[in-house]
């Protein structure tokens, strides 16, 4: 049993239930019009009615109450091991492209975090409790096509400060670890886990495609390709949203004339 039969199961039984809801209303509006006319024989009729949809009310209800089939362990043991899986099931079907990297789902500009404790993911900063895994990738495919009115200028400014303090006077112009500038950038306490090492691969990405290269002051940016093999711990990977995996490692601003 996936999540998605299971909530499409939910969504006919709660469907089935309104419609039973509906129809006791409908009976019960009929009596209470018998009612004001003295019509006996459809004060008849409507009664034995209304109990019969009661009946099938009291059903349906049973039915939508029951329709969910996991327990709440197997919920927590299912988001765990099984849900990654659907999910980019669900995304490959619509053309959405992601990918799992070190326990977290890549979908650029998005970094979904999987919250098995909380029933719900986390999409970048934003906690999201909806599971239902062909809404959710609906959701990000149409967050992802619709033009991010996010703005690259403050990262290249707050970037350009970060070298600055690295690079020191002596070294400006030189090319710099980017790890070094993310330690820059999370040095108080917590920072790191609020503003994590994709968080800051995904805006390197977003600021290396909007081809804004140049701060106030002139200083021209690059960052320059990895030579060789780089331990994991230094360089920053971003999916972009044709599922080409960039990597990033060094940083580069040559001051203007």
């Amino acid at each position: 049993m996936s999540f998605e039969q299971g909530f499409a199961d939910v969504e006919r039984a709660a469907a089935a239930a309104e419609r039973a809801a509906k129809s006791l209303a409908a009976v019960a509006k009929a009596l209470v019009r018998a009612a004001q006319e003295g019509n006996i024989g459809a004060i008849d009729r409507n009664a034995q009615k209304l109990n019969d949809a009661a009946q099938a009310v009291a059903q349906e209800t049973l039915n939508a109450r029951s329709a969910w089939p996991f327990s709440a362990s197997a919920e927590e043991q299912f988001l765990q091991n099984d849900y990654t899986a659907e999910l980019l099931a669900a995304a490959q079907a619509v053309g959405l492209k992601m990918q799992s990297r070190d326990g977290l789902l890549l979908s650029y500009p998005f970094i979904i975090r999987i919250l098995p404790a909380e029933r719900a993911v986390r999409i970048n900063k934003t906690r999201f409790p909806g599971l239902r895994p062909s809404r959710l990738v609906a959701k990000l495919k149409a967050d992802q096509d619709r033009k991010s009115r996010a703005t690259v200028e403050p990262f290249l400014e707050a970037l350009y400060a970060a070298y600055q303090l690295v690079a020191g006077r002596h070294d400006k112009g030189a090319s710099v670890p980017l790890a070094r500038i993310y330690r820059a950038f999370t040095l108080l306490p917590g920072t790191a886990s609020d503003y994590t090492r994709d968080d800051f691969a995904r805006d390197l990405f977003s600021l290396d495609r909007s081809g804004v290269t140049h701060t106030r002051s002139g200083a021209c940016l690059s960052l320059p390709a990895s030579t060789g093999t780089k331990a994991p711990a230094s360089t920053f990977v971003c999916v972009a949203p044709d599922g080409q995996v960039v990597t990033y490692y060094a940083i580069r601003f040559t001051e203007g004339a």
